[in-house]
């Protein structure tokens, strides 16, 4: 009965939002969340870094997440105030594991010269290293960590940016019910090593997390409302801590976090450093289609202005970076890898998840209901006054 109740109070909560929102004077209310997004680069005719930084300033996203340090992109966010997650590749994990002054030459040459104007805030060392094949790869990540913190320290950043890295879903062994969640056999010892680093130096965890590969394995068993996030899904209650899920993704985001407290690291904070949806596939990627994916990133608008927070820590706003802000052509891989943008690289939207200019003197933009298909001039690119609004 009570599980029942809360069930109806959070339901309730979210129709008084959507109320607030149709009962608006001009029918939006503003987003005050603080939504991260990732930069990719891997295309042809990507705006300029300072356009980009236009576009997003715009938007009032203020988290962004780069897949390198490339000194154009670093030298236009200074003066920002915007928050960025600069990226080691993986081939320098292994060097920066064993040699200090490795770690120490690539923070002097690569982040002091535009610190503390670009604000810099975490350092991913590598991307999904744990999952990778290569075993001494590996093994570097913690030393290669270990040295980049003592070179943040040594140049006193080390209070302003904290190191981590991004791992893939993968790392879990069992991720439903989220109560049961645990770590692979084969990454826990690396795992408990990599946790206690990121409780002595008060840094997040970060989770590559795609309810959209759930879906698309098995569509006939996994609910799509549920992989969307819709919250207005009735979801599934863990039988064991009696917690109910309405998203998918945030019951990833739990699994983890009942999987680092078997290793003792229960309170280690969990982020989503990327998830989101595809608007085109191959003919077997099913679910990627433009209406999913506006579906997918609309929802976790919704949950973002709400400052919702998952069902194990329900006061604590879950943290999320979106994947991607661009459509970017030379990516390998199906279809899909190439299809995840909001945006066209010349300006157009994918599709509309509600980034609507408004004809007003200040321009605004507004996630409202309109055609998926509507696309947008490069104008906002240039735009100089634009907030996020949801209706």
């Amino acid at each position: 009965m009570a599980f029942a109740l809360a069930a109806r109070s959070y339901r309730a909560s979210l129709c008084v939002l959507f109320c607030i929102l149709a009962a608006s004077e001009v029918g939006v209310l503003r987003c005050t969340a603080t939504l991260g997004i990732n930069y990719g680069q891997v295309g042809n005719d990507l705006p300029a870094p300072a356009q980009v930084v236009s576009l997003l300033s715009s938007l009032r996203i203020s988290k962004v997440r780069i897949y390198d340090v490339n000194p154009q992109v670093l030298a236009a966010f200074a003066g920002t105030g915007i928050e960025l997650i600069v990226t080691v590749p993986n081939d320098l994990v292994q060097p920066m594991a064993a040699s200090p002054g490795q770690a120490l030459q690539w923070v002097t040459a690569s982040l002091r010269p535009y610190f503390p104007a670009t604000r810099v805030t975490g350092i991913a060392v590598g991307n999904e290293v744990l999952t990778d094949v290569d075993e001494a790869l590996k093994a570097s990540l913690v030393p290669a960590m270990r040295n980049l913190h003592a070179a943040l320290a040594q140049l006193g950043m080390d209070g302003y940016v904290h190191v981590s890295t991004a791992n893939s879903l993968a790392v879990l062994a069992t991720s439903y019910p989220p109560s049961q969640g645990t770590f692979t056999a084969e990454v826990a010892p690396l795992m408990a090593q990599f946790l206690k680093f990121l409780a002595d130096t008060n840094a997040p965890f970060w989770i590559n997390a795609y309810p959209y590969f759930a879906y698309k394995d098995d569509p006939t068993r996994v609910s799509l409302d549920y992989a969307l996030s819709d919250p207005f899904h009735v979801g599934a209650v863990d039988p064991y801590s009696r917690l109910q899920y309405t998203s998918m993704l945030y019951a990833q985001v739990d699994a983890v976090t009942f999987a680092a407290a078997r290793l003792g690291y229960g309170g280690v904070p969990v982020y989503v450093s990327e998830t989101g949806w595809p608007s085109k596939g191959d003919t077997d990627e099913v679910g990627a289609s433009v209406e999913n994916a506006r579906a997918y990133n609309r929802n976790l608008l919704l949950r973002q202005a709400a400052n919702e927070g998952t069902p194990l820590r329900p006061r604590q706003r879950l943290e999320v970076y979106l994947f991607a802000l661009f459509n970017e052509d030379m990516k390998p891989g199906p279809t899909s890898e190439r299809n995840y943008g909001l945006y066209q690289p010349d300006g157009r939207m994918v599709y509309n998840v509600g980034l609507v200019q408004q004809s007003t003197s200040a321009a605004s933009l507004s996630l409202a209901t309109s055609p998926a298909t509507r696309t947008v001039s490069a104008v906002p690119l240039l735009a100089n006054s634009i907030s996020w609004l949801i209706v």
